[in-house]
């Protein structure tokens, strides 16, 4: 079904809007009222992997990682410092994805993966944003990415645009698409993107955090693989620029908001964990985004735990799909010998609306 606005109390149901005219009808009414997404279908977890653990599990150890061929390209930042992208080739009047990954993945993670295949597919275009670290190869400068750090994808976003004629849409899981919905918030109608879709976002940092690292069982191992990445790039980055943070700190770390604490907050210019959360959560900006934006969350995600804020329905530019089962970045259904990821195919049918 396309996604439909109603303007000025008509109702415009079975017309494809473009971001474009989406935006047009807001700019020129200030008046739009309603929006409407229904996925052409309702997420049913496969057999036996009804569990959230099941579901996030499953689909990162099992989720194909082979993507189509990709090109890598490296760009230097306006600060010194370089990104990595890899590139889905198509012609420049096709779609093109942006995509942004989670927490110490990258443009090789089998989410990744996944949207890329069915990206091409379509016949469309993508770039995979390694954020600072992730591609490989250390970064330059003494800092890397987190949770509210747009200013990567923004000038990747941006440059893209002046590659293709086709529309730009944007993905983001994880921590990657808390990026992107912070990025379409601050850009409000200035955004480089027609439309969004973020997946299984963490909206509230603080409250992630608390839950991940008070959690027992298998969040423990989730916080054991994550700081394990974490802790080794700090240190490695330690020894290239000695004094930005204490070794002896970072090493004695057991928790994610500790992390935070240790380095990425002085790494970054905050003042302290609760500072980094407060401000990098997408939660309270998402009112501010002026762009079709598809919020796709499980209710019982195990990392992303923090609710939907009460203010998304206000913002008609917001299309929230929240099934109650799918996990983290998880959403596995058919079965266990032939499973479908849901997400990214639900992802790419709202984009196409607007493509």
């Amino acid at each position: 079904m396309p996604y439909s606005f109603e303007v000025l109390g008509r109702r415009r149901e079975g017309v494809t809007y473009t971001a474009d005219k989406a935006m047009s009808d807001l700019v020129s009414t200030h008046r739009v009222q309603r929006r409407r997404f229904e996925p052409s279908e309702s997420f049913r977890p496969a057999a036996y992997l009804k569990s959230p653990h099941a579901q996030t599990l499953f689909a990162a150890l099992r989720r194909p990682v082979k993507a189509p061929p990709l090109l890598r390209e490296r760009w230097d930042t306006p600060d010194g410092d370089f990104v990595d992208i890899d590139f889905l080739p198509a012609p420049a009047q096709a779609p093109h994805l942006l995509i942004l990954h989670g927490l110490e993945g990258s443009a090789k993670s089998s989410y990744v993966a996944e949207l890329l295949r069915g990206a091409q597919q379509r016949g469309w275009g993508a770039a995979a944003l390694n954020f600072r670290g992730c591609s490989g190869e250390q970064n330059r400068l003494a800092r890397f990415y987190h949770s509210g750090d747009t200013g990567d994808a923004l000038f990747v976003a941006s440059r893209l645009r002046s590659r293709i004629r086709g529309p730009l849409f944007g993905v983001g899981f994880s921590l990657g698409g808390n990026v992107l919905l912070v990025l379409l918030a601050r850009a409000g109608e200035d955004a480089p993107l027609d439309a969004a879709a973020a997946i299984s976002v963490p909206y509230d940092l603080a409250a992630c955090a608390r839950a991940l690292d008070s959690g027992t069982g298998l969040y423990r191992l989730y916080r054991l693989w994550f700081l394990r990445s974490l802790r080794r790039k700090a240190l490695r980055k330690l020894q290239e620029h000695p004094g930005i943070f204490d070794a002896r700190r970072v090493g004695a770390t057991r928790g994610i908001e500790a992390f935070d604490a240790a380095v990425t907050a002085p790494l970054h210019g905050f003042r302290d964990a609760a500072d980094y959360y407060a401000q990098s959560s997408s939660g309270p900006l998402l009112g501010q985004i002026r762009r079709p934006t598809l919020l796709i969350n499980a209710k019982d995600d195990p990392l992303a735990v923090s609710p939907l804020p009460d203010g998304v329905f206000d913002n008609p530019f917001l299309a929230p799909v929240h099934p109650d089962h799918g996990g983290h970045v998880g959403f596995v259904a058919g079965s266990i010998l032939h499973p479908q990821y849901w997400a990214e195919r639900i992802a790419l049918e709202f984009l196409a609306t607007f493509g």
